[in-house]
């Protein structure tokens, strides 16, 4: 039987102070019972003692200090998993938002999850299909990785979002795939377009969704993306499944992480945020990857939009020394109407090696890869030097270069967000364009690709 305490010492905003507990541990959930019958969730954040300081997960109007009482139940936030999880749409705290019935559920989660022992890790190595050429062709996604999408506020990151979780597949297994989306303190508009894209193209089927408003608490935004990844776990390593976990906007868990660590009244560190927020990033992004023995496999794509599209700011200079990579949008071809603006240049996949070639995707990814980024990079200095100098300064060579990233921008980077582009599709769009140049300055493609494909 569950003791119940009517020991509220005080309520301070979203924080409450409990007397004389026994046997209470720090992240317990617990239920507040107000006098009317109507219960509320907290969870214990710190444990001092016979005091415990709890965060409530809703608001604290009505709670009268007498006559209020809280029980602690024993246990941390769980999560209920099911096969029949697939299709559904869930609140941040994992009830049911699509009017759905409950859950049956097979077993009871810890959103905390295990950390994988690095022994037990198998390395990244088959390559997933986005459908996205500036992603599959140059900056390829292999199962396993964790690749975030570096953003800006205004960019169409919940599109390209939207698009990767429709078109997302593992080629050439018959292993079943499926997607975890997790919005994390979204607008009701932004929760609406994702909810309406998932249903209208059918991606909804093998998707399970957790959606966390703006106006949600922000204790509940801590949870949100941990709710997300215990679902991943579970349809991974116990259903083997191929998982793909997409999480927007980790700036908005960053930012829910700040406000409870200033209402604790920690130290703050960079920029106010506290001085875990490395850890407790890495807590997240660290449960991605395969293991030994397990057919399945969780791949992340967290996306993150970067303050005064400041790369150098907390959450993503963090988040890019945890993963393997990033996918950086640009305001530059936004404005020039490229969609998606993905910024090939500045963006990287650190594991695109052990995806790509021969019995992955095509012998000539790796080379033609090359030589797309370095004709690329020619042609942007050299429109550059057009600007300053005029054409007239330019050889023909130099001309065909910064013709050639134009046109690189307009077909291969631009592609829309409905076009779902096949692998050789991308490769042979890369060698449509690298014919605009003569054969010589192909100096990275070996010969034998040059003969086959130009």
């Amino acid at each position: 039987m569950l003791r119940e305490y009517k020991t509220i010492q005080e309520v301070v905003g979203p924080l409450m102070l409990v007397k004389d507990v026994e046997g209470v541990t720090y992240d317990e959930l617990g239920e507040i019972i107000l006098p009317s019958g109507e219960k509320r969730l907290c969870k214990v954040l710190e444990v001092n003692g016979a005091d415990a300081l709890v965060q409530l997960f809703e608001a604290s109007t009505g709670i009268n200090l007498k006559e209020s009482s809280v029980r602690f139940l024993g246990h941390g936030t769980e999560l209920a998993v099911a096969p029949d999880m697939l299709g559904r749409v869930f609140d941040g705290m994992g009830r049911p938002a699509d009017d759905g019935p409950d859950l049956i559920p097979e077993k009871m989660m810890d959103i905390n999850g295990l950390p994988m022992n690095p022994a037990a890790r198998d390395y990244p190595a088959e390559f997933i299909q986005t459908g996205v050429s500036a992603i599959d062709g140059l900056n390829t996604l292999v199962r396993g990785q964790k690749l975030p999408i570096f953003s800006g506020s205004g960019l169409p990151h919940a599109n390209l979002a939207a698009q990767i979780a429709r078109q997302a597949k593992v080629v050439g297994t018959d292993a079943p795939f499926a997607v975890v989306f997790a919005a994390i303190g979204i607008t009701h508009e932004e929760a609406e377009f994702f909810a309406d894209d998932f249903r209208k193209t059918g991606a909804l089927d093998r998707t399970v969704m957790f959606m966390n408003l703006a106006n949600d608490p922000a204790v509940e935004r801590i949870a949100t993306p941990r709710m997300a990844l215990t679902a991943a776990e579970y349809l991974a390593f116990d259903l083997g499944m191929h998982v793909l976990v997409i999480l927007t906007d980790i700036t908005n868990y960053a930012e829910a992480l700040r406000e409870v660590s200033a209402a604790k009244k920690e130290v703050p560190g960079r920029r106010g945020y506290p001085g875990y927020l490395y850890t407790d990033l890495a807590t997240m992004y660290e449960r991605a990857g395969r293991k030994k023995g397990y057919d399945g496999s969780i791949t992340m794509i967290p996306i993150l939009t970067m303050p005064e599209d400041d790369k150098t700011h907390p959450i993503p200079d963090l988040t890019g020394y945890i993963t393997e990579g990033q996918i950086i949008l640009s305001r530059d071809l936004y404005r020039k109407g490229i969609m998606p603006p993905i910024d090939v240049l500045p963006s990287l996949s650190r594991l695109k090696d052990k995806g790509i070639g021969r019995g992955k995707t095509r012998e000539d990814h790796a080379d033609t890869m090359n030589q797309l980024f370095a004709a690329y990079a020619k042609g942007k200095e050299n429109l550059e030097l057009v600007a300053i100098l005029g054409e007239s300064a330019l050889s023909d060579v130099d001309l065909m270069y910064a013709k050639f990233s134009q046109e690189f921008e307009k077909v291969y980077v631009s592609q829309g967000y409905t076009k779902d582009r096949t692998i050789e599709e991308t490769l042979d769009t890369g060698w449509e364009l690298l014919r605009m140049l003569p054969k010589s300055e192909l100096k990275r493609i070996r010969d034998e690709y040059i003969e086959r494909y130009y």
